[in-house]
C-alpha cells in the first residue's frame, strides 16, 4: 500500500494546488469530489477488510471506493462513452489475467520488482489505448487490476482451490491505483499532445 498511498498523496497535492484542474475537468470530477474519493480510498485501506463469504473479503480503499468511484464517473458520462469505457475494461482486464498466467506471482531474482507492478504498467497502457478518452482510460486501467482478480477467484472457486483472499488488498490496492493514474496521465499527455498538432 505504500506506493499506492504515495501516488494518492502526490495527486492530492497536485490537485490541491490547482496544476490537475484540466484532467478533472475532463474527468466531470471536481476537485472536492476527487479530494474526497482519494480520502476515502485511503482511509479505506486502513480499515478492516469486508468478509463477503469462504475465505473471500474485500478492502474497502482498494476494492469497494473504486467500484463507487467507476459508477459515479459513468453515471455523468454519455451512453456511447459508456458502452467504449466498458470495452476498454473488458480488453484491459482480458489483458491483466493473460499476463498473469505467465508472470511469476512473487518477486524473483530475474524480476526485481512486484509482478503486480508489470500488469499494473499494462493495464495502465492498454486502459488508454482501448479508452481513447481520459474518463475511459482511467476507467479500464483501474478496473482492469479488480476484473483480474475477480476472475482468479472465480477460477479458484471452479477448481476447488480457496486460498483466504482480500480482493484489492495489498499489492492488488497498489496496482488499482498505479493503473489508474498511469492510464489518466498517459490520456492527458497524448491528449494535449495531440491538441497541440492539431492547432499548429
Amino acid at each position: 500500500m505504500f506506493v499506492g498511498g504515495f501516488l494518492l498523496i502526490a495527486t492530492a497535492a497536485l490537485i490541491y494546488l490547482g496544476f490537475a484542474e484540466r484532467a478533472l475537468d475532463r474527468l466531470r470530477l471536481s476537485d472536492r469530489a476527487a479530494l474526497g474519493f482519494i480520502a476515502a480510498i485511503l482511509l479505506g485501506g486502513l480499515l478492516p477488510d469486508i468478509p463477503v463469504g469462504g475465505n473471500i473479503s474485500v478492502n474497502i480503499g482498494g476494492g469497494i471506493v473504486p467500484l463507487i468511484l467507476a459508477g459515479y464517473l459513468w453515471s455523468r458520462a454519455k451512453s456511447h462513452e459508456i458502452t467504449r469505457s466498458v470495452i476498454a475494461v473488458i480488453v484491459a482486464g482480458a489483458a491483466v489475467y493473460l499476463l498473469m498466467k505467465v508472470l511469476p506471482t512473487e518477486p524473483t531474482y530475474a524480476w526485481l520488482m512486484d509482478p503486480l507492478y508489470a500488469a499494473a504498467f499494462v493495464a495502465g497502457v492498454v486502459g488508454y489505448i482501448a479508452g481513447r478518452s481520459r474518463r475511459g482510460a482511467f476507467l479500464a486501467g483501474s478496473l482492469a487490476i479488480i476484473i483480474n482478480d475477480l476472475a482468479v477467484q472465480i477460477e479458484n472457486y471452479m477448481t476447488g482451490v480457496a486460498p483466504a483472499t482480500v480482493i484489492g488488498g495489498a499489492g492488488m490496492f497498489d496496482a488499482v491505483i498505479i493503473a489508474g493514474i498511469l492510464a489518466l496521465g498517459l490520456a492527458e499527455v497524448m491528449g494535449e499532445a495531440l491538441e497541440h498538432v492539431s492547432r499548429s
